[in-house]
């Protein structure tokens, strides 16, 4: 396999290597898929200049097919996406639209610094450390009409052809070049690996860099005990109001500014799960009686009392409760929308109430009547829809697959109710959506980005395949949860992120180790994953494989920074977690965070120590 070094100018126009630069590349195998590459640059110009060595390396032949972890996934996004962000297209190149048949990004955005390319017969990939003598690495992929399919590693990064940064269209290309001086050196080691067709192969490879980067654990601020009184105290304090019972979606950290700043400070509003809602109210109910609060218990009853008794004429629970208008449908554009995630998450975390909590009668109609709905919904292939109407109950649209939840939530009923209606119909709906994972092709999972791959459509995947398995304990199902956690595995950060000094996350040691990367077209840091915790531990047990539960414990670690211990802290409240974490330049500066506390987030938390807590086994 042919590697090709080029060096460039800093503003990617080419240079001759001759007579000026001294290049040298060896190779030695590093395993059964993996070469070493040792690359050295030497500069003996008479003049210092500013310049970028880049590797590149060709792709079998075929339609090629990318993955740049938490950052690129084949196309990357769906011709119907409305979402607009990076998208590969053969021939095309429209900075209006974020469209091109060449990519290249700066390796902050990527969960493993690493590029990977499939085409007909096999597949390549390279892999670099984020940061070296030369500065931020880069990773690129392309093809098009006149140039073959190839991916590439630049030092220092360069993107191209434009730079996406969180706005719907491309921004001037962002770059670094490093300033050589006559006589200067540098050596460089970048790992080649050869992929058998399967797409699948990323697994070990990213498995073996996990480990390889592996530094002393991240330590957390506080311990899990902690965890969970702190934010069972920030969710009830700054989140959930009594008149009627909800969870507001966000509070702003400076109490001062709350009300100047309309929706984009304290937003009153509740999903009935994702950002808000039934989850995260459960989790406080289950911390208040573990610790005998009844405050808290009151509050987590309170606020899904009010979600299980209001109801759609369509039978399911709304999208959201607003301040201004009451109940009303999901963030999306289609009139009387319900998004079918979203419901379903509701579904399952009320069952999971109602199994902790019986004497609840109104909880139990409500849930009965969602999966009834849902049940209706399915068709006989297994897809449940993706958007449904509020009034009507007419499946909107069956694209992507958003309704892979309500496999989860049918398998959570059949353990609870024991009608096998239930069971039927989430083996229908887990033997449909298994293309969507074989083919690494999951989307449609949150509101806001709808059929784009995000990191929450693993963890609906594996949610709704390790429930499959607990009622109807197959391999075919337990395969199927090892892929989309090894999917969903491919958004967590693996390496740590490094931070101008004077940054807020440098000041106070952050570690990008063990967060997860939304999605590519929400390029930050968040601890959504913490849903699926005890599920990472679960899917070990059952493999034999201690990775998922490592990871688990990653991810959890990493949530325990940025909780507020106290009134001042970072700014926020006692209890408040923000949602995002910038590790790279979009939506705002690397070493920044959102100053807003999102009940989803604090309520993650306290949901996943209470997990946790429950598994004292694990070393967390």
């Amino acid at each position: 396999m042919k590697l090709t070094v080029t060096v460039e100018a800093a503003d990617g126009s080419p240079i001759e290597t001759e007579p000026d630069w001294r290049i040298y590349l060896a190779r030695t195998p590093a395993g059964p898929s993996e070469e070493s590459v040792r690359l050295r640059a030497q500069y003996i110009g008479a003049a210092a200049t500013d310049a970028r060595v880049r590797l590149e390396v060709a792709v079998p032949d075929g339609p090629p097919r990318w993955l740049i972890p938490g950052l690129f996934y084949g196309a990357n996004r769906d011709p119907a996406c409305e979402r607009i962000y990076p998208r590969y297209e053969p021939g095309a190149q429209d900075r209006e639209t974020l469209t091109a048949d060449c990519w290249a990004f700066r390796a902050d955005r990527a969960a493993t610094p690493a590029v990977f390319a499939w085409g007909n017969d096999g597949g390549v990939a390279l892999s670099v450390a984020a940061n070296t003598a030369l500065g931020l690495s880069g990773l690129g992929l392309g093809a098009g009409p006149d140039h073959p399919a190839t991916i590439w590693i630049s030092l220092p990064y360069r993107e191209e052809p434009f730079s996406y940064v969180g706005e719907p269209h491309g921004v001037d290309p962002l770059a670094e070049s490093h300033r050589w001086h006559p006589g200067e050196s540098h050596e460089i080691q970048v790992g080649l690996w050869t992929l058998p067709p399967d797409r699948h192969s990323y697994a070990p490879v990213l498995s073996t860099l996990r480990d390889r980067s592996a530094r002393p654990p991240v330590v957390p601020w506080v311990d899990l005990r902690q965890a969970a009184e702190l934010t069972a105290y920030g969710l009830w304090r700054w989140h959930y109001r009594e008149d009627p019972a909800v969870l507001i979606e966000t509070a702003l950290f400076d109490r001062e500014l709350v009300g100047d700043l309309g929706g984009r400070g304290d937003r009153l509003a509740m999903h009935v799960a994702w950002v808000s809602g039934i989850p995260y109210a459960y989790a406080l109910l289950r911390h208040g009686r573990r610790v005998g609060n009844p405050a808290y218990v009151d509050a987590g009853t309170a606020v899904i009392d009010h979600i299980t008794a209001n109801l759609t004429p369509a039978g399911t629970f709304f999208g959201t409760w607003y301040a201004e208008h009451g109940w009303s449908g999901s963030w999306t554009p289609v009139p009387g929308g319900l998004h079918a995630r979203t419901l379903a998450e509701a579904t399952l975390f009320a069952i999971r109430a109602l199994a902790a909590e019986p004497d609840h009668p109104a909880w139990r109609t409500a849930v009965l009547s969602n999966l009834e709905f849902a049940l209706t919904a399915q068709e006989a292939d297994g897809n449940f829809g993706s958007l449904y109407h509020l009034e009507t109950g007419e499946v909107l649209s069956r694209r992507g697959a958003a309704g892979l939840t309500w496999v989860g939530a049918m398998a959570a009923a059949y353990e609870l109710f024991g009608d096998d209606r239930f069971r039927e119909a989430a083996r229908r709906g887990g033997r449909y959506y298994a293309t969507f994972v074989r083919d690494e092709s999951l989307c449609g999972a949150p509101e806001d980005v709808d059929l784009a791959p995000t990191c929450e459509d693993g963890y609906a995947a594996l949610l709704a395949y390790l429930g499959l398995h607990r009622i109807d304990p197959s391999d075919e199902w337990l395969d199927l949860a090892r892929t989309a956690a090894d999917w969903m595995l491919t958004f967590r950060y693996s390496y740590d992120v490094q931070f101008a000094p004077e940054t807020l996350l440098a000041t106070y040691g952050f570690r990008s180790r063990g967060g997860d990367q939304a999605s590519p077209s929400n390029q930050h840091l968040h601890n959504y994953g913490l849903i699926c915790t005890a599920e990472l531990v679960t899917l070990s047990a059952l493999t034999g494989d201690a990775g998922y539960a490592r990871s688990a414990v990653e991810h959890l670690r990493f949530a325990r920074q940025f909780v507020a211990r106290h009134d001042g802290d970072f700014n926020a409240r006692r209890g408040m977690v923000t949602e995002r974490y910038y590790q790279t330049r979009c939506f705002g500066p690397p070493g920044a965070i959102l100053t807003l506390s999102h009940s989803w987030c604090v309520g993650m938390l306290l949901l996943a120590s209470e997990e946790a807590l429950a598994l004292p086994d694990v070393d967390w």
